[in-house]
């Protein structure tokens, strides 16, 4: 089995301070947070960019700034959101991906997301997949539901996109595909041939997701963007604590946490260093 892949996604655009008093939210507070993940074993962050009072934002110059303060720290893989946060346009969203990180993140659908919608209209995610391509920046998939996965295949069909695809199944967002054993086996039983895939398990199903996907030859992403726990009424105090977790359960299991550069090997991203 090859090595777990562990991505930190480290705060997302709707946790608060209020609610995890650890949460990043500067750019040198987000740096510092991948610095402790990538000592504690992860390989990739995923970042969402904070606007000072923090509110979420895809200002490409804050982005710029959050990727020179990691880089200056540590050699991790940094993958931007191109979800941004609900209500924000297309044009925003896709900002980031015009400073050539690594890697970025395109949803693959429209979703009901707790109270809100997240709206992801098909020409869309056309014009953000031509623009990764592009810029020579790896895709991750999100997917939501069945249907999101559907259309990943619809799409390699069409020969719109080809291997290799490495997917992050996102389950337990309310309004989208349970965060259940049953649901994430299904999931994988329809991946397309060759891809790679995570899974970011929404609440307490991070931690028991996660030890599914070690298990399953997969890989996992855990972080305050979808959890700020350590377990029922513990907030965890910090990131790395969530990552230092899921590397540790690996390892036990015999299975070696991979580096920033395996995780490139493994996903076939040409590092920009």
């Amino acid at each position: 089995m090859e090595k777990l892949i562990i991505t930190a996604a480290l705060s997302g655009a709707e946790v608060t301070r209020e609610q995890q008093p650890a949460l990043p939210i500067t750019p040198d507070e987000i740096a510092a947070a991948a610095h402790e993940c990538a000592k504690a074993g992860a390989a990739i962050v995923h970042v969402h960019g904070r606007n000072d009072d923090g509110s979420p934002t895809q200002d490409k110059e804050t982005y710029r700034k959050i990727i020179a303060a990691i880089r200056e720290r540590c050699d991790i893989i940094v993958q931007v959101s191109t979800g941004g946060a609900v209500g924000m346009t297309a044009e925003e969203r896709l900002a980031p991906v015009t400073l050539v990180p690594e890697m970025a993140t395109l949803s693959m659908g429209s979703v009901n997301f707790g109270g809100d919608v997240f709206m992801n209209h098909p020409a869309d995610m056309e014009i953000f997949a031509k623009a990764m391509h592009q810029h020579g920046v790896k895709i991750e998939y999100e997917v939501f539901d069945t249907g999101m996965l559907s259309t990943v295949h619809r799409w390699i069909k069409k020969g719109m996109i080809s291997a290799p695809l490495h997917i992050d199944f996102v389950l337990g967002i309310p309004g989208a595909m349970a965060a259940t054993p049953e649901a994430l086996m299904y999931m994988t039983s329809q991946l397309p041939a060759g891809a790679s895939w995570t899974v970011a398990g929404i609440g307490a199903a991070q931690l028991s997701l996660g030890t599914m996907a070690i298990l399953l030859g997969g890989h996992v992403r855990v972080g305050f963007e979808d959890n700020v726990y350590y377990r029922k009424g513990e907030l965890a105090t910090s990131n790395a604590q969530l990552v230092a977790r899921i590397a540790r359960i690996s390892r036990e299991l015999d299975r070696a946490v991979a580096t920033p550069d395996e995780a490139r090997a493994i996903l076939g991203i040409k590092s920009k260093k």
